[in-house]
C-alpha cells in the first residue's frame, strides 16, 4: 500500500512538472515554435542533410553544404542501434522547448530523492532548479545541447551518490542508464564538467573508505562504476567514435601550421588560443549577479522600459516616442567584462537563502561536496580574472583546452546550489525551536546583510561598459551618460527587489516557527516565492512575445532567398557559393547553396585556415580551385548581388604537374600563387593513408610532368552529399584534382570498379591518378566508424536491458 501511495505521489509530480512546462512555453499549444538564434544557424547547416534522409530515407553522414564539405556528425546525424537515443526521445515526448524544461525538473527531482528530500519540497526544488535563468536562457537561444545535456547532470549525481553509499544494484543501474543518456546529449563540455564534479565526490568517498579501511567495499564501488560506464559508453560508441575521428580534423586539434597568417611564428601550440578560450570570463564582482539579477546591467539586450532616463532623453530631443520605445526595449545595459550577455546567471536570491540555511541543519557531510562542487566551479568561471588556477588547468589538466566559453562552467554550481538549497529547506522542518531559530536568524543576517553591504557600495561602481566609446560614437555621450543613470538604477532595484524576496521568506519561516502558520501551508509559500522570483527573471530574456514565437513555418524556414539567391539556384550546375558578408561564420547561405561559410563550434580545421591564410587575403585562385562559381555580396544599398566567377575551376581537373613539399607550412605558402589549374601540390607530411610508400604516389613523383590533352575532360555526371560520380576521358595516363573536401576517414574511390587511392591536395581537395582512356570514377562516403560504432552500441543496449531485468529481479527477490 506505501508503495502504491509512493508512486502515485511521483506521477502527480511528473504531471505537474509536464504542466508547468507546458505553461511556460504555453505558444507551444498553438503549434508556434521557438525562434533560437542558434537553431537558426543550425537549419541552415543541415538543410542538405535533412531534405536527403526525407527524399531516400537514409543517412549521408555527410554534407557538402558547409566549409566545402564535412561529416554530418556534429549535425544530428542519426545512427543505426541507438536504443539510448530511443529512450531519450521518449522521454522528450513534450514539444520543444517544453521537453527540455521537463528533463530540468525530472532530473533534479531524481537527485532530490536520492537525497531523501520529501516530494512536495523536492517538487518546488526541482521547479527552481529549472528555471534557473541560465538554463532558461540556453533554450531562447537554442543552445540545445547544452541544454539537454545539463538536463541529465543531476541523475548521474544522483547514481554515483547511491552506489557511494552501498546501494551497488539501484545506484549502479542509474548511473548506467544516466550516465548514457548523459553522453547521448553530445555535448563533451557539459559532460566534462560534470566529471569534474564527480571527481570531487569520488575524491572524498574514496578517501573515507581508505581511511576505514573499507577496502572490499571499495573494490564493489569501483566494480559497479567500471561496468555502468562501460555500457554507458558502448550504448554511444558510434557517436563517441565518429566525435573522436572527426574531432581530429577540426579546429579543437591542434594545428599544424607553425605560423600565422601574418607570416609571425606561432608561440601558441594549441588548436585554440588562451584569447579564445577565456574570452567570455565571468567578472569578479560580476558573480554577485547570482542573488541580484541586475547588478550590471542584466544584457546586452535589457528593456529599460519607458520611465528610464534613456527613454525620455531621447524623446525630449525630439525622436518618435514609438521609435525611441522599440530602442529602449533592447538597450545595451550589460558593463561587465564579458563580450555578449543575454542574461545574468541569475539563480534566485531564496535559492541563496535556504542554501546558506543548510550549513546550519544539515549535518551530512554532503553540504561539503556541494559547497566544494560551488566554488571550484565559481573560481574556474572567471577565467582570465583569476589566472593562476585557469592557467593551470589549460596547461596541465587533460582536455580542458579543448573547451571555451569557461563561464559556462557555472552550470556546477548552479546544480550544486539549489540542491543544498532544498535540503536545507528540508531539514529545517526537522529542527526542534531552537535550532531552527539559531538557522533562520543567522542565515537571514548573512544573506540580508550581503545584499545591504551591495546596496551600500554602489557608489563605488562608475558603471561604464568596455563597448561605451562604442555606443558613444553611435549615439553621443549624453546616451552614455543617461544609459549609466539606468544601470545604477537597475542595480538599485535589483538589490531592493531581492531584499524583499528574502524579507518574505524569512517572514513566512519566522511565522512558522512561532507556530502562527501550518508546515505545509509554509512549504508552500516558500515553494511558491523560491519559483516567483526566478520566473518574474526569467520572463524578462525569454518570453512568450512574437519575437520569440513564431509560426512553425517561419521557424523550419528561417531564411527567405534573395534574389541574388533565386538567380543562383536557376543555375542547376554543381558549384559552391561564397557570400562575403557572413565569411565563414553565417549558414544562411548553406540553407540554399553549397557554401564555403558555415556556423559551427568545431569547425573543418584547414578549411578554416584556408580561410584565415588565404581567402581573406583576396586569394582568389583558391577560390577559384574551391570551385566558387558565385560570390554574393552586397551593393551601396545593401542590395545582394550574385556575381559570377568564370575562373572557377569546376568540379574537377587534370593537371600538368604534381609537386611535392616537405611540410603543411610549404604547402600553405606555396598556395599564395600556385597555378592550381595545372599544378597539384602534395606534402609528404600528408595524412593520405601510405602515402609516402604508394606506387602511384611515387610514379607520379618520379614523372613530375603529366601530358595532358587538350581535348582531356573529367565531368561530375551524378551527384548524391556521399556519392559522386564522374567519367573521365585522357588519351593519356593524368592526375586529376577533384573540387571536393579531403577527408581521410570514410571516403572510398573506384576507377571503373576498381578502389584507387584518394591524395590529399592543394591542402584541402582530393587526387587521383587516372590511367589513360575513358574511365568511370566514384567516390563513396562508406564510415566503417559508423559501422564498427553501431555493433559496439547494439551489444551495449543488450547488455544493458540485461543488468536492467537482473537487478529488477534481485531488487524484488530482497522485498520477497
Amino acid at each position: 500500500m506505501k508503495n502504491i501511495k509512493a508512486f502515485y505521489t511521483h506521477l502527480l509530480v511528473v504531471v505537474g512538472f509536464i504542466l508547468v512546462s507546458l505553461f511556460y512555453f504555453y505558444p507551444v499549444l498553438k503549434g508556434e515554435k521557438i525562434f533560437q538564434s542558434d537553431i537558426v544557424q543550425y537549419t541552415g547547416m543541415a538543410k542538405e542533410q535533412i531534405d536527403f534522409r526525407k527524399e531516400t530515407g537514409e543517412e549521408p553522414y555527410w554534407t557538402n553544404s558547409a566549409f566545402g564539405g564535412m561529416p554530418t556528425y556534429q549535425l544530428g546525424a542519426k545512427y543505426p542501434n541507438d536504443v539510448i537515443g530511443m529512450l531519450d526521445d521518449a522521454l522528450r515526448f513534450l514539444p520543444r522547448p517544453a521537453d527540455y524544461l521537463f528533463l530540468y525538473f525530472l532530473g533534479f527531482y531524481v537527485l532530490l530523492m536520492v537525497l531523501k528530500v520529501d516530494p512536495l519540497k523536492a517538487f518546488f526544488g526541482a521547479l527552481a532548479f529549472g528555471l534557473s535563468t541560465y538554463l532558461i536562457i540556453i533554450l531562447g537561444v537554442g543552445h540545445n545541447a547544452k541544454a539537454h545535456a545539463i538536463a541529465y547532470m543531476p541523475m548521474v549525481v544522483a547514481g554515483v551518490l547511491l552506489v557511494f553509499q552501498r546501494k551497488y544494484i539501484a545506484g549502479g543501474l542509474l548511473t548506467m542508464v544516466a550516465a548514457a543518456l548523459e553522453i547521448n546529449a553530445n555535448h563533451f563540455q557539459m559532460t566534462y564538467y560534470l566529471l569534474l564534479l564527480l571527481a570531487i565526490i569520488g575524491v572524498y568517498y574514496v578517501v573515507i573508505a581508505i581511511k576505514n579501511k573499507e577496502f572490499k567495499e571499495l573494490g564493489k564501488v569501483f566494480g559497479v562504476f567500471a561496468i555502468a560506464g562501460i555500457l554507458a559508453i558502448g550504448a554511444n560508441a558510434t557517436n563517441l567514435m565518429a566525435t573522436s575521428e572527426y574531432a581530429k580534423f577540426s579546429t579543437r586539434n591542434n594545428s599544424e601550421l607553425t605560423f600565422n597568417p601574418d607570416g609571425s611564428p606561432k608561440t601558441d601550440s594549441n588548436a585554440m588560443s588562451y584569447d579564445y578560450i577565456t574570452e567570455y570570463s565571468y567578472g569578479i564582482a560580476e558573480s554577485l549577479n547570482l542573488i541580484a539579477p541586475g547588478l550590471f546591467g542584466g544584457s546586452n539586450n535589457e528593456n529599460l522600459g519607458i520611465k528610464s532616463e534613456t527613454y525620455e532623453n531621447f524623446v525630449a530631443q525630439g525622436y518618435p516616442a514609438d521609435q525611441v520605445q522599440g530602442f529602449v526595449e533592447h538597450a545595451p545595459a550589460y558593463w561587465g567584462d564579458q563580450p555578449i550577455v543575454a542574461a545574468p546567471a541569475y539563480i534566485g536570491v531564496v535559492v541563496f537563502f535556504l542554501f546558506v540555511m543548510a550549513f546550519f541543519v544539515e549535518k551530512r557531510n554532503i553540504k561539503y561536496l556541494f559547497l566544494a562542487g560551488a566554488i571550484f566551479s565559481l573560481l574556474l568561471s572567471w577565467g582570465k580574472n583569476f589566472s593562476v588556477l585557469t592557467d593551470f588547468f589549460i596547461n596541465y589538466v587533460p582536455l580542458y583546452n579543448k573547451f571555451r566559453a569557461v563561464s559556462s562552467i557555472q552550470v556546477i554550481l548552479e546544480l550544486c546550489v539549489p540542491a543544498l538549497a532544498i535540503v536545507g529547506l528540508y531539514q529545517f522542518f526537522k529542527q526542534d525551536e531552537k535550532a531552527k531559530w539559531n538557522a533562520l536568524w543567522k542565515s537571514g543576517a548573512i544573506t540580508f546583510g550581503l545584499l545591504l553591504v551591495l546596496f551600500l557600495i554602489k557608489g563605488m561602481f562608475n558603471f561604464s561598459g568596455a563597448n561605451d566609446a562604442v555606443y558613444a560614437q553611435m549615439y553621443g555621450d549624453e546616451f552614455i551618460r543617461t544609459l549609466k543613470i539606468d544601470r545604477e538604477a537597475l542595480y538599485t532595484s535589483d538589490v531592493l527587489r531581492s531584499m524583499l524576496f528574502v524579507g518574505l521568506t524569512f517572514a513566512v519561516l519566522f511565522l512558522f516557527v512561532k507556530n502562527l502558520m501550518k508546515e505545509s501551508t509554509a512549504i508552500i509559500i516558500v515553494g511558491i516565492l523560491m519559483v516567483f522570483d526566478l520566473f518574474m527573471i526569467d520572463k524578462r530574456y525569454v518570453n512568450n512575445n512574437p519575437d520569440q514565437f513564431k509560426s512553425a513555418r517561419e521557424v523550419d524556414m528561417p531564411f527567405e532567398p534573395t534574389e541574388a539567391d533565386q538567380r543562383i539556384l536557376a543555375d542547376k550546375t554543381h558549384f559552391r557559393v561564397f557570400e562575403v558578408e557572413g565569411g565563414m561564420s553565417s549558414a544562411r547561405t548553406s540553407f540554399f547553396h553549397k557554401s564555403i561559410g558555415g556556423y559551427h563550434a568545431a569547425k573543418p580545421r584547414r578549411m578554416q585556415q584556408l580561410f584565415d591564410y588565404q581567402i581573406a587575403k583576396n586569394n582568389v585562385r583558391v577560390l577559384n580551385m574551391l570551385n566558387v562559381k558565385y560570390v554574393i555580396q552586397s551593393d551601396e544599398n545593401g542590395q545582394k548581388l550574385a556575381l559570377q566567377n568564370p575562373a572557377a575551376n569546376g568540379n574537377a581537373w587534370f593537371v600538368e604537374k604534381v609537386k611535392l613539399v616537405n611540410s603543411a607550412n610549404e604547402e600553405m605558402k606555396a598556395l599564395d600563387s600556385l597555378d592550381n589549374k595545372n599544378v597539384a601540390i602534395i606534402s609528404n607530411q600528408s595524412d593520405s593513408k601510405s602515402v609516402s610508400n604508394s606506387k602511384s604516389y611515387s610514379k607520379a613523383c618520379q614523372k613530375k610532368v603529366f601530358v595532358k590533352d587538350s581535348l582531356a575532360s573529367i565531368q561530375l555526371v551524378s551527384y548524391k552529399p556521399n556519392q559522386l560520380k564522374y567519367v573521365s576521358n585522357n588519351s593519356n595516363e593524368g592526375f586529376a584534382v577533384f573540387s571536393e573536401m579531403y577527408y581521410q576517414n570514410g571516403w572510398k574511390a573506384t576507377i571503373d570498379g576498381k578502389e584507387a587511392q584518394i591524395m590529399n591536395v592543394n591542402y584541402v581537395l582530393r587526387g587521383l591518378q587516372i590511367p589513360a582512356g575513358k574511365h568511370t570514377i566514384e567516390f563513396k562516403f562508406e564510415p566503417e566508424v559508423v559501422k564498427t560504432g553501431s555493433n559496439i552500441a547494439l551489444m551495449s543496449s543488450i547488455g544493458m536491458l540485461l543488468l536492467i531485468g537482473a537487478g529488477v529481479y534481485l531488487e524484488r527477490k530482497k522485498k520477497i
